[in-house]
């Protein structure tokens, strides 16, 4: 793919001298055919100087295969802009001073080998758009002008087209690749270079959600084969067809003078009225183009190799880790290991966490250890994507706080030993090497609500220091076919990054016993099930789903899950723990009973819910909470609950 006469050599002072006076003497050989026109004499013939490397006036004709007749008709062209004797010349060659300008009927009476296709729209000047024509009743007698860009780079010089800035930018990546996508990039290197010459040729698509990596796949494969990279971002295309086919136009001939490709960007259109725009580019653009983009995309008329790009591998993130902190690896004692098996980040944001945790350690004010902030700006990765999709939760909960059964807590306390040991278990004891399946922490959390399945969460959030973010499936459920699994798809390649915590809720709204099908919903609906548990199930964080009747989901389901907790009602001695730990300590009380507290028969939720209207009650009348004040807000709630509040419960309170 590699083209020697298109390299920029503008850069090379000595080629540039004499790219200059090889343009000068061609313009003076068609000078002086103007000349033997205006004198009647028949016009000399001289070559044209030859460059080793080649000209841009040779580079031109070769890259776009014009004619002699064609080039010195763009050399014609060209003389008007470098040299102030054209237009007396062409105005004499004319017979009429008002046309001191190029026109085609002056061209095919003074140049050498004249044709008349020179100038309909599919030959070369007009297709690529080299010359533009004026205005005029007769075609062979309009003004014509050379193209703006053509002429800069007939002398040498090498810029983007103005009229594509703003839509298209040059890309580069100065870092290196981690070693499986350089592996990569040279495999599609060496498809692209044994397809070179074929028409069109194929293009690349790069998939995945990891953009980063992604353009620099590209910017690799376009460094390996000779060509440069311009990015297009598709969210930036023109829909009307009127003005992308000028824009498409550009485009291709900018490519062939720049030698380049063009990385189309898709990954941040949702938009589908660029649909057609980017169907046209795929369809009707033929020099080289990459496509990134998040799933694969249908390309019926174009060959195309199609590649997925994933993270680096956990040994390549420990490498990254590793340089990337320097020197203070070593100190860290294993947490590299640990930061690798929470977080999945490639290059660049492991370049970045350490960047940013290095300037803070440097901050007299900030006390927290290296590990520490290492930890926290991982954790930071995933939110600005996170946080459009979900509600993250503070978590402020703890096990003193957790009041159940000692079986539930310790099948939590087992979960939470799942996190940490992760790396041990998969990475170092072999059992990653087993498969991806099945490697990702999920868990079910049953029981009436208000029973403690989000307080659960919070805690595991606070030991392990990992965010919490709460998504709620009754919202990420649509009845459009195909929309669940694109919003969950969303959620868990936001999420995959950072390693946070998620918390489906009502996940009701999508399990249930398994239906039969009978029609199409009910077959698209268990692939939604059935999408959820496979993410789930490769998901390097934990996935924590809740619901509040257990018997409504199927077995087949609940046997994808690696852990589930029953979070029991809570009876009277637990109501009673409930109460005393719900009750902040520097709130003042006075002569609260909690044994008859715990005889109100309701749940964590509940009872949390009670506590705060009491104590707003109290603080109104600016005074102790006392069992009245609880007996009022336990009136509201029941209330709220569409339940009488029975004389068994309250007996004897005030």
């Amino acid at each position: 793919m590699h083209d020697s006469r298109s390299e920029p050599f503008q850069n090379h002072s000595s080629w540039y001298q004499a790219n200059q006076d090889a343009l000068m003497g061609a313009l003076a050989r068609v000078q002086a055919k103007l000349q033997a026109k205006v004198n009647g004499e028949n016009p000399p013939e001289a070559p044209d100087r030859t460059l080793s490397p080649p000209s841009s006036l040779e580079q031109l004709c070769h890259l776009f295969g014009l004619s002699p007749f064609e080039r010195d008709l763009l050399l014609l062209c060209a003389g008007m802009e470098l040299d102030a004797s054209f237009p007396a010349l062409c105005a004499a060659a004319q017979g009429d001073s008002s046309k001191n300008y190029p026109t085609f009927s002056l061209a095919l009476a003074t140049l050498s080998q004249p044709q008349w296709n020179a100038l309909t729209p599919d030959a070369p000047l007009r297709r690529w758009r080299m010359i533009e024509i004026g205005a005029g009743t007769v075609l062979t007698l309009s003004p014509l002008r050379i193209d703006e860009r053509i002429l800069h780079y007939l002398t040498g010089l090498q810029y983007l087209d103005e009229r594509l800035k703003g839509v298209v930018e040059p890309f580069s990546v100065d870092s290196e690749l981690v070693p499986s996508h350089q592996q990569l990039a040279q495999h599609l290197a060496a498809a692209w270079l044994q397809a070179f010459g074929k028409t069109p040729l194929p293009i690349v698509q790069l998939c995945g959600d990891r953009r980063s990596s992604k353009r620099a796949i590209a910017a690799a494969l376009c460094q390996q084969v000779g060509l440069n990279l311009h990015i297009l971002h598709a969210q930036a295309l023109p829909t009307p067809s009127s003005e992308l086919h000028p824009l498409l136009q550009l485009w291709a001939r900018e490519a062939v003078l720049s030698h380049s490709a063009l990385l189309l960007d898709c990954d941040a259109t949702e938009d589908v009225t660029r649909n057609g725009a980017i169907a046209l580019i795929l369809e009707r653009l033929h020099s080289p183009l990459i496509v990134s983009s998040r799933d694969r995309l249908q390309i019926s008329l174009r060959p195309q190799i199609a590649a997925d790009v994933r993270q680096p591998t956990p040994n390549e993130q420990r490498l990254l880790w590793q340089t990337a902190l320097g020197d203070s690896a070593t100190p860290l004692n294993g947490q590299v290991d640990l930061l690798v098996s929470h977080f999945n980040l490639n290059s660049p944001a492991i370049q970045a966490v350490c960047t940013e945790a290095f300037a803070q350690l440097e901050n007299p004010r900030t006390e927290d250890s290296l590990s520490k902030l290492l930890w926290d700006t991982c954790c930071k990765q995933a939110r600005p994507h996170l946080d459009d999709l979900s509600q993250r939760i503070e978590p402020g909960a703890t096990w003193e706080d957790l009041v159940l059964p000692d079986t539930q807590r310790q099948i939590l306390r087992d979960i939470s030993a799942h996190i940490r040991q992760r790396a041990k278990v998969y990475e170092y004891w072999g059992f990653a090497k087993k498969g991806d399946r099945g490697l990702g922490i999920s868990a079910l959390f049953a029981g009436p609500s208000g029973t403690g399945k989000t307080m659960a969460a919070e805690v595991l959030a606070q030991e392990l220091r990992l965010d919490l973010y709460r998504i709620d499936l009754s919202s990420v459920v649509s009845k459009y076919i195909g929309e669940t699994e694109k919003n969950l798809r969303h959620v868990f390649d936001a999420a995959e990054s950072g390693g946070a915590i998620l918390l489906f809720d009502e996940a009701d709204a999508l399990f249930g016993k398994r239906s039969d099908v009978k029609d199409s919903h009910d077959r698209y609906a268990n692939m939604e099930v059935s999408y959820l548990l496979q993410r789930m199930e490769s998901y390097r964080g934990l996935a924590i789903l809740t619901t509040n009747l257990k018997t409504s989901i199927d077995q087949a389901f609940l046997r994808r899950l690696r852990f589930v907790v029953q979070f029991p009602f809570p009876d009277a001695s637990q109501r009673a723990e409930i109460w005393q730990r719900i009750l902040p300590k520097q709130m003042p009380t006075e002569a609260l009973d909690f044994k008859k507290l715990a005889k109100l028969n309701v749940a964590g939720g509940n009872i949390r819910n009670i506590a705060m209207n009491a104590a707003f009650l109290a603080a109104d009348a600016n005074e102790s909470v006392t069992m009245k004040h609880l007996l009022r807000a336990a009136q509201s709630e029941y209330i709220k609950l569409e339940r009488p509040l029975t004389d068994a419960e309250v007996k004897g309170w005030v």
